[in-house]
């Protein structure tokens, strides 16, 4: 038949890289969440293997929930939120030296705010191609991502990938 391909004369799949050839990331999101190490340490495997198949640098990011009212804050002092992003960055360190192979270029990031929202501006401000975010929940069955993965694949302007 005259316009269809022939199964024996299709071309022979490409299988070197799991992208698309045409799509090219140079600089990857990977959303950690210190807290939930299983999560995280799935994720990590995910994005360096995306950082290492487009050459790309990862970038780490965990996000310090804030205090949510301006009496909190108040409360616990002008330097608590500061000691807060300074543990957090160390312990992010800690964790990249350990999650991250050493053939993957990274750098940390820690940002304060709302999860979802730190993810999408963060990833605007360095110039993201790609976020990678974890589902996290996987406990509640009845839900396919969690609540922060959801938003940020909804509403970032990039590709989101989604490690169940």
């Amino acid at each position: 038949v005259a316009g269809r391909n022939r199964p024996d004369t299709k071309p022979p799949r490409d299988t070197t890289s799991i992208l698309r050839p045409d799509i090219m990331f140079n600089n990857l999101l990977l959303a950690v969440d210190i807290n939930a190490p299983k999560g995280a340490s799935k994720s990590a495997k995910v994005a360096a293997s995306m950082a290492r198949a487009e050459g790309a640098k990862l970038h780490l990011l965990n996000v310090v929930p804030d205090s949510g009212m301006a009496i909190v804050s108040a409360s616990l002092g002008p330097d608590h939120i500061s000691r807060i992003v300074s543990k957090a960055h160390s312990e992010l360190e800690a964790w990249a030296a350990s999650h991250v192979p050493e053939d993957v270029e990274y750098e940390v990031h820690i940002s304060e705010g709302t999860v979802y929202d730190q993810i999408i501006r963060v990833a605007e401000k360095l110039n993201i191609d790609a976020i990678i975010v974890g589902s996290h929940r996987p406990e509640l069955k009845d839900y396919l991502i969690g609540p922060n993965a959801a938003r940020v694949a909804r509403h970032a302007p990039q590709s989101v990938f989604v490690v169940r």
